[in-house]
């Protein structure tokens, strides 16, 4: 059996996500996730997470959960990548970092790949699936009685 590759490509929030998600599970979903990416080896889009895409999605998607994703895994430990990081004082984003800010951003979820290795590839689009099929539930509002 001969393998196929493909890849879809467009402008942001043309449904590509949707299309994914509809040809894989055949069902729509009703819930629009957003990946929002970064690269574990560029601090500098790690910090956009943060002060650029994250507030796009909230100003014009409230309430929209999004999923935290770190790409470009496989040049974490890669010696020439590490020491292009060292020259401008930076390291690699470790998973525990990345982890904090995805509960801090309130996230769904932090997960991490590689297009090269594919390590992880599967997850990613597994739990993007996953979070627009089954959105979490509303926070029950806790209730405080005094006596």
């Amino acid at each position: 059996m001969q393998t196929i590759k493909c890849v879809v490509v467009g402008d942001g929030a043309v449904g590509k996500t949707c299309l994914l998600i509809s040809y894989t599970t055949n069902k729509f979903p009703s819930e629009y996730v957003p990946t929002v990416c970064f690269s574990v080896v560029s601090p500098s889009s790690f910090e956009n997470v943060k002060e650029k895409w994250v507030p796009e999605i909230t100003h014009h998607c409230p309430k929209t959960p999004f999923l935290l994703v770190g790409t470009q895994i496989d040049l974490r430990d890669d010696p020439s990548t590490i020491e292009k990081l060292a020259k401008n004082k930076q390291k690699p984003i470790t998973p525990e970092t990345a982890e904090k800010l995805a509960r801090d951003l309130k996230a769904v979820k932090y997960v991490e790949c590689s297009a090269l290795t594919q390590k992880g590839l599967k997850n990613v689009f597994d739990e993007a699936i996953s979070a627009a099929l089954e959105p979490p539930e509303p926070k029950k509002s806790r209730r405080c009685v005094l006596l």
